[in-house]
């Protein structure tokens, strides 16, 4: 995947365990990125309220600013100025910015996914998604595309519309796989599942 202007990071909220190594390899990244941080333990608390429709869908980008000032005490800075850095990595804080623009539907269907697709397709930048899973997988293998019509729960439902709205590259990573993430951040091609 080509990332040498820039690219967004989605941050899976599944990766908490292993956020510090995660904020290692994206702080010493060659290119700019843009970390947008999953919703994770803090969105889960949220959904275990039972409540659905627009209270909860802030409640859930709210979550997501939680997450990320998590992800901050790694040594990256946090804000909420959606656009690239100009060198390493910085932490978006996305709740400001979605409160403004209201670009989603307010439904459990979006979730980080899809957000980060938006901001990706936002600032013109391919988008990694980083999960605690190599890929989409059928057959017990990992697809290296994600054929049309195949339904997953690794990303969210609206996730791949937003990609096609914006025309966003994607590709889903195993952030458990620092090493791999390191490599698709100098232009080597790694094991995932591209979306489109």
């Amino acid at each position: 995947m080509f990332v040498s202007g820039g690219v967004v990071v989605k941050v899976g909220g599944s990766l908490m365990d292993a956020a510090g190594s995660v904020m290692r390899v994206l702080a010493a990244s060659p290119v700019p990125v843009l970390i947008v941080p999953g919703g994770g333990v803090f969105a889960n608390d949220v959904r275990g309220l039972g409540i659905d429709g627009t209270a909860a869908h802030w409640m859930a980008v709210a979550a997501m600013d939680q997450y990320g000032w998590f992800l901050s005490t790694f040594g990256v800075l946090a804000d909420d100025v959606c656009s690239l850095p100009e060198a390493g990595a910085r932490i978006f804080l996305p709740y400001r910015t979605l409160r403004e623009a209201d670009p989603l539907p307010h439904s459990w269907d979006v979730t980080s996914d899809a957000i980060s697709a938006w901001v990706a397709g936002r600032l013109g930048c391919p988008l990694i998604l980083l999960k605690s899973v190599d890929g989409v997988m059928s057959g017990g293998e990992v697809l290296a595309e994600m054929p049309e019509g195949l339904e997953t729960d690794v990303i969210d439902p609206c996730c791949r519309d937003v990609l096609r709205r914006y025309a966003v590259p994607a590709k889903i990573i195993n952030g458990r796989c620092p090493d791999r993430l390191s490599a698709c951040l100098h232009g080597v091609c790694v094991s995932g599942t591209r979306v489109r």
